[in-house]
This record gives structure tokens, sequence and C-alpha cells, in this order.
């Protein structure tokens, strides 16, 4: 029903933003989605910075941007993990590019054990690097949209977040907490008049990216793994219409039936995917 409704407003396209002008931090950059976003963005004359703790990876993508038409490229080492790493370079970023108006919250792991194999720290670098880095980075960002009232916040979240899935629970909630938070300061910034500020939460199936470990889908036809440019291309469309929610492939949006279907029918439909077998073989400990 909800995709019947998508597409039927989708008869009158959205109005697209330019970008020209803007200055896009993303997190992640010195690969897979992260770098694709970068490249997709670089010839519309937007100001690029690139944030990972891969420094050669970084400067790759850095160097991509520039052959792609991107003007200005600011490349920063920073652990998105470290909270006091975060507050050092988004200082930096203000004083030495400006006030960043498009924020891409990219970076994130995903670790692939069972619940008990995780252990205390497992469950914490996952939290700190998926869910906690979002928050201290929005905090550092957020107010000074606030202030123009002016600005995008774009968070990639994930299905997982939609539905705890087979050794996913450290990156399901993860995922889950994003796709929370990202709702709540919505509220807040519609309610608060700060209606200039757009929200944008990203929620992919699995896509060919180092995080994924060659995961393969056991029925692509629903749940395909999607190439990174592509994805790029998706969420670079999603950002340009403004839309609230990015779901990819359509499939997923069954993931959050949760609340209409019973448990046991979703975890048949889970069987049905093969997706714990899936997992197995691409996260297993032999």
């Amino acid at each position: 029903v909800f995709l019947l409704i998508e597409n039927a407003f989708c008869i009158f396209p959205l109005r697209k933003k330019s970008f020209a002008g803007e200055i896009v931090l993303i997190t992640g950059s010195a690969n897979g989605i992260g770098r694709q976003v970068a490249l997709k963005l670089a010839p519309l004359g937007v100001v690029l910075v690139l944030w990972d703790i891969d420094d050669e990876g970084n400067k790759e993508t850095s160097r991509l941007a520039q052959q792609n038409g991107a003007i200005r490229v600011f490349v920063y080492h920073c652990d998105c993990s470290n909270r006091e790493d975060v507050y050092e370079q988004a200082d930096k970023v203000r004083k030495e590019v400006g006030d960043v108006t498009i924020l891409i919250n990219n970076a994130g792991i995903l670790i692939g054990k069972k619940f008990c194999e995780l252990t205390d720290e497992d469950f914490e670098k996952t939290l700190r690097t998926n869910f906690f880095s979002q928050v201290w980075i929005c905090k550092a960002f957020l107010p000074a949209m606030m202030a123009c009232n002016r600005g995008h916040l774009v968070s990639t979240a994930s299905g997982a977040g939609l539905l705890g899935l087979y050794r996913l629970s450290d990156y399901s909630a993860s995922k889950s907490a994003i796709v929370g938070m990202m709702e709540s300061i919505n509220s807040e910034l519609y309610h608060e008049g700060k209606r200039g500020i757009k929200t944008t939460i990203i929620c992919p199936y699995f896509i060919s990216t180092r995080l994924s470990k060659g995961f393969k889908s056991a029925r692509p036809c629903l749940y395909p793994v999607y190439d990174p440019e592509y994805a790029a291309s998706r969420i670079v469309d999603a950002i340009k219409k403004e839309k609230f929610y990015l779901i990819m492939p359509p499939a997923v949006y069954l993931l959050g039936l949760k609340i209409f279907v019973p448990r046991k029918a979703l975890l048949l439909f889970e069987s049905y995917l093969k997706f714990p077998e899936s997992m197995e073989e691409a996260f297993g400990q032999k």
C-alpha cells in the first residue's frame, strides 16, 4: 500500500535542489558508498569535505573527485568512533572550510557475529562507530544549520534497522537507533519552525562493499546486493528530491511490517530468503 501511494506521488516529479556552493561533509569517504557519493557530487559545484581513518583511500577519493570536476576538496583524518576526534576535526572544518550545509553520515562497521559471540568491546565498538558517531557529528554541525534555518542531514541506517536479523544484533541495534534519532530530530526541527533543514534516512539492504565481506543474496530477485555506484546514484537523487526515507530495494519495506505480521511469519520469510545461510557463508567462523 505504501509503495502504491509513493509511486502515485512520483507521477508528479519532486522539485530537485541545486547543489552549487554547498559544503558537503561525507564520513567513511575512503571507499564504498562514501567514495561513490563523493564522485557523484563532485561535478555539481559542491565543496567536498572527506572524513575517514583510511588516509590513503581518502586521498584517492579526493584525486578521483577532482578528476570528476570537484573544484575544492578537503581531506581530514577522523576516527568517527572517537568523540574528542570528531569535535576536534569539526572545529578545523569550520575554521578552514566553513559551515557544513549537507552532512552525510555514512561511516560504519559490521562484525557479523552471533549475540553470544560478541564481546562487550565488540558491541561498544559497533555502537560508537555506527550510532554515537552520528550523534556527535550532528551535534557538531546542526547548530549552525539551525542558526540560518538551512541544511540537510543524511544518515545511512539499514534495512536491518527496521527488523533485527540473524548475526546482526549489534548492527541492527545501532541502525535502529539511527532511525529513531533522525525521526526525533526531524520532529523537533518541524515543531521549532526550522523547516529549512531537511533530513534523509537511508535504509538499504546489502551493498557490495568491504563491509559486506562478499555477502551473496540467495533471492536476488527480491533482495539484490547493489553495486556501490548504483546505490550512490540513488542516494544523491534522494537528497536532490529531499526525500525523508530512501528504502532500497522496495522489498525492504516488508521488513518494516513487524507490527502487522506475526513474528513467526517473518522468521519463516527469513528462512525462505536463506538469509541465515548467506550470513554464515559470509561471516561464519569455520
